[in-house]
Formats: structure tokens, sequence, C-alpha cells
């Protein structure tokens, strides 16, 4: 049983480290390649827009903003799930979850537009901070709601 444990506790931190390297990657693109992720993404939004309200004037480059703010919250989001997960399989539990795991988002969301200073044509945004610490709040506030179902069925 102690093996089983130590084992789904590593795994549990593996995957927010995989999850913190794909957002490093994601944040290590040129500008040029990033707008052109978001733009194939935002027309993909627009298509699917248009064929569902054909008289809509939404364009790629009237959206790309508001889906490249909104990837920032939603990727943060899911950091903020896995983080308590982790936290919580490796017995942090309670308020502690929140502080840590909000400490932990905010301090890779402060290090990752940083880091958005080398790259070409990118740069530290604030705003990209304040974007990306709300998304994690929210996946904590889901990530305990989530342990505490689970915890009152008595999984």
């Amino acid at each position: 049983m102690y093996k089983s444990r130590k084992l789904h506790i590593y795994g549990s931190w593996i995957i927010v480290v995989a999850w913190m390297v794909l957002i490093f990657n994601l944040s290590a693109q040129p500008a040029h390649q990033s707008n052109k992720l978001s733009k194939g993404v935002t027309g993909t939004v627009v298509e699917t827009i248009h064929k569902v309200n054909p008289s809509t004037e939404i364009t790629v480059d009237s959206l790309n903003h508001m889906v490249r703010k909104n990837a920032h919250f939603i990727v943060y989001l899911v950091l903020g799930i896995l983080v308590v997960m982790a936290l919580s399989v490796s017995g942090v539990l309670g308020w502690k979850t929140i502080i840590y795991g909000l400490g932990l988002c905010v301090l890779y969301a402060i290090s990752d537009e940083l880091h958005q200073i080398f790259v070409p044509g990118r740069g530290a945004q604030v705003k990209d901070v304040m974007i990306d610490s709300s998304g994690a709040l929210v996946g904590i506030g889901i990530g305990m709601g989530t342990r505490s179902l689970w915890s009152s069925r008595g999984t």
C-alpha cells in the first residue's frame, strides 16, 4: 500500500510538471508562431460561429485577442486543478491547499511572463499574470469542490 501511495503522489506531480512544460513551450514560441497558432484556433471558432449564425460580423481579427486571453485563463485553470489534486494526494488539505496551490500557480505565471521577455516579439504583461492567476483560482475552486464531492461520497 505504501508503494502504491508513493507512486500516486509522484504521478500526480509528474502530471503537474508536464503541464508546466507545455505552458513553457507555448510561451517559448516567437510572436509570429504563437499568433499563427492562436489565429488557427480563432479561425475554427469563427467558422463554427458562422455556421450557427451566418449573419454575424465576427472575424478572426476581431476575436483573436479574446481567444488568446481565454487561452491564458483556461491553461492556468487546468494547472490549478492539477495542483490541487497533487497537493491532495500529498496530504495537503484545507486552506493550505488553496494557499500553496495559488502561490505555486501565481509564481509560475510570473516566471512564465518573465521568460517571455527573452522570446523574440514577446514580452511580459502584468495583465496576463492576473488572467493566469484568475484561471488558477477558478481551477483550484473546481479541484477543491471535486475533491470535496469525492470525499463526501466515500471515494
